[in-house]
């Protein structure tokens, strides 16, 4: 009864969506009988009309049914690649994209407080109506940590640096700051962010409630950086917390996940600013085996990528430049048209393969080609055929030569240095794993990624380049992947990725189900050997319920998920900072 009554409620909104757009565009059709008559002129008689109408309205209403008894899942509204609407939405209603394009929500709560006491004042209202005001950043994790139907509140106005200590080397800034904004402004202080992750447009609390990284076996996670939190909770107002004052709460809050409290303050512990060298070559695994521990001992920044279906690894290097020798003197042998030229070249034969498939490559001219960056080609490139394991293997290749071209070495403050472009809409799953000590490597890290590499070739995925793998020092979050009581220990960061280079909803399922296949695999042939565990802004929830039971027995094992539980019950006891994720992830004893 409930179903025939809203499919009959949606089908008037579908009318009064079709109504709407006529008005709107003369040129898409009113709905007219006519229009399904066999003779050219209008029915002879109102029982000839009554036929018509009915014909109509039965085959509105087999469509309706359809689309009802269709076995999407609950969320597939909030997919980007979707197929269908409802209603038109009402003015009120914000839409909120990821950064990957892989989640978006639609949600009529979307607050930004301006100061701290206008977001005391939404975190006390919310709680005790009861309403979600899920935080969320800048939107940068892949999974949609953040993101909720239910309301969110973003602190993006909230983004001033509140004081700088210059000779400890710490800042206190408002939690909505994005890391390129703190790093412009504490520059003038002579000091900067120990590490940076790949994007600069994170908001500071996003990227330690997830336990973001970047890389360099002698440094920790981002979250290890934070000395001290003033977190606004729903059930105990603002509290300020430390290692000094509450070491269990500080723990277990500074990659707290959002679940904890609403981040409004961070004090940082920052480092003197420094210019880097950054030194990127072309190797294979066979001298990556060889000289794989020293370059993590000898270097404060280092990372491969990997080329599926070849034996390229790009091996990136950074270092303080010495003020002895200065800058290096080695000029690069190829300019920036060199490297670029093989992709150029591999772009037009493929749009003359692909001619008439092509949807989302755009034109062949040349002036059109010339201004294209390398991540976009390969995105023109991939939306060609993104299935299509022999082509991928070429874009694959031309990569590992343009980045052959690209050898050399280049200077720059670490914040213009350690980003990397890391390309368009894209699916990724990045793991974490322990990989012995900085004084002795266990060379896991390299089986991990051989072990990969192998299974992507027996299985013929479709794998795009680049495979990236970097490495941390452990965190005392206990909540970080990276987590380790032993100073010595080093992780190993390691991810896949899936790009989502065209708009088209059929091919980005595709490419979205394939990737998962391609997830599953990784997961059942590595993670458990390994001791693997996914980064927090990027595991996805199994909509099956026997591998959401395991996932959250495997969670339990290696985090303190009844002390989370416990610390969100006392913060948080109505669930407002929640959303789904959180709730399947880490079930309260009374739901489980």
């Amino acid at each position: 009864m409930l179903r025939s009554f809203t499919s009959k409620r949606s089908l008037q909104s579908l009318l009064h969506h079709h109504h709407r757009r006529c008005r709107q565009n003369p040129q898409f059709p009113i709905f007219n009988p006519r229009l399904f008559s066999s003779s050219p002129g209008p029915p002879s008689s109102d029982a000839e009309l009554r036929k018509y109408i009915g014909y109509t309205l039965l085959v509105l209403g087999s469509a309706a049914a359809t689309y009802y008894s269709f076995p999407f899942s609950e969320n597939a509204r909030d997919k980007k690649a979707q197929l269908f609407r409802y209603a038109p939405l009402p003015d009120d209603l914000h839409t909120v994209t990821n950064w990957s394009g892989t989640h978006e929500v639609r949600t009529r709560t979307f607050l930004q407080p301006e100061s701290i006491e206008e977001l005391e004042g939404i975190v006390k209202e919310a709680n005790v109506r009861k309403h979600k005001i899920r935080p969320v950043g800048s939107g940068l994790s892949p999974n949609g940590i953040g993101l909720t139907r239910a309301g969110m509140v973003n602190l993006a106005l909230m983004d001033k640096v509140l004081s700088v200590d210059k000779e400890k080397k710490r800042v206190t800034v408002q939690a909505g700051i994005r890391v390129q904004q703190l790093v412009d402004e504490i520059k003038e202080f002579g000091i900067t962010l120990q590490n940076f992750a790949s994007i600069r447009e994170q908001q500071i609390g996003g990227i330690v409630q997830v336990g973001a990284h970047g890389t360099g076996a002698r440094l920790p996670p981002i979250d290890e950086q934070v000395i001290s939190m003033k977190l606004v909770t729903p059930a105990k107002g603002t509290i300020e917390i430390s290692k000094e004052k509450d070491p269990e709460l500080f723990y277990l809050a500074r990659c707290g996940l959002g679940g904890l409290g609403v981040v409004a303050e961070v004090t940082l512990q920052c480092v003197e600013r420094q210019e880097l060298v950054e030194h990127t070559f072309l190797s294979n695994m066979k001298d990556i085996k060889k000289n794989h521990k020293k370059f993590l001992s000898e270097n404060k920044h280092v990372k491969y990528l990997y080329f599926p279906y070849t034996d390229a690894v790009v091996v990136v290097t950074c270092n303080p430049m010495s003020k002895r020798k200065g800058p290096p003197k080695n000029k690069p042998k190829y300019t920036t048209e060199e490297a670029l030229q093989h992709v150029r070249d591999l772009y037009l034969e493929s749009l003359t393969n692909y001619r008439g498939q092509v949807t989302d490559s755009g034109s062949p001219d040349e002036p059109e080609i010339v201004e294209l960056s390398f991540t976009e080609l390969r995105d023109k490139l991939l939306a060609m055929d993104p299935l299509n394991k022999e082509h991928v293997i070429k874009v694959n290749k031309a990569e590992a030569e343009y980045w052959r071209k690209s050898e050399g070495y280049r200077v720059g403050w670490s914040d213009e240095i350690l980003g990397f472009d890391c390309g368009g809409h894209q699916w990724v799953s990045e793991t974490c794993f322990p990989a012995g000590t900085l004084s002795k490597p266990s060379m896991k890290d390299l089986e991990y990624i051989e072990e990969l590499m192998q299974l992507i070739e027996k299985e013929s995925v479709p794998a795009p380049a680049p495979i990236e793998q970097r490495w941390t020092a452990s965190s005392k979050s206990r909540m970080s992947p990276a987590y380790s009581s032993a100073d010595d220990d080093i992780f190993s960061w390691v991810g896949i990725i899936m790009y989502l280079p065209t708009m088209d909803a059929r091919q980005r399922r595709q490419i979205t189900e394939e990737f998962f296949h391609y997830r599953h695999m990784t997961q059942a042939q590595l993670w458990d050997h390994y001791s693997a565990f996914e980064h927090w802004a990027k595991i996805e929830v199994p909509k099956d319920k026997e591998e959401l039971a395991a996932l959250q027995a495997r969670l339990k094992k290696k985090f303190p998920v009844d002390a989370y539980n416990q610390a969100r019950k006392e913060l948080d006891p109505n669930r407002i900072l929640s959303n789904n994720m959180l709730e399947k992830l880490f079930p309260s004893s009374e739901a489980v």
